[in-house]
């Protein structure tokens, strides 16, 4: 009898020292430039506390008329962000490198990418946020546009 409450002394001092899990999901919408203001949707998916990291899909269509490409992104980024809300929000830096396909009719241009960022998170109710997030994002290769700017806000769900 000694040893099993010697054990689960153990594994209750254990679990009540050990880190939360963290992750979250946030549904993207917004837009990129140039050269003109291209609505943008997607999705990202992370973990972490403070240093926290996230996968990032955003894709936007492309416009014939208006000689807008479509562009769509698959990104890693890491994120630096407060542990707490300051002023009722939480605000990031981030950064990553992934791979972008542009599209415009029959040109296709496709290769590695960085991005980096700025943002806030706002808590709405319960794991409910809302995420609004600035991103610069650096394409290699030939695309027709090398550097895009991305504005999106994004119903963020933290479990």
């Amino acid at each position: 009898p000694m040893p099993h409450i010697r054990s689960l002394l153990l594994a209750s001092l254990l679990v009540s020292v050990a880190a939360p899990a963290y992750a979250d999901f946030t549904f993207i919408v917004g837009s990129n430039r140039p050269p003109d203001s291209k609505a943008v949707e997607g999705f990202s998916i992370g973990g972490g506390g403070m240093i926290a990291m996230e996968f990032e899909y955003a894709n936007n269509s492309e416009n014939l008329d208006k000689v807008v490409p479509g562009l769509r992104t698959f990104m890693g980024n890491m994120l630096v962000q407060t542990p707490f809300a300051v002023a009722g929000f939480q605000p990031y830096a981030t950064a990553g490198l992934g791979y972008y396909r542009e599209r415009l009719d029959t040109h296709q241009e496709s290769g590695f990418g960085f991005n980096s960022g700025v943002g806030v998170k706002t808590k709405v109710f319960g794991p409910l946020m809302v995420r609004v997030d600035y991103r610069v994002l650096k394409l290699r290769g030939e695309p027709l546009f090398g550097t895009v700017h991305r504005v999106y806000s994004g119903v963020h769900l933290a479990f």
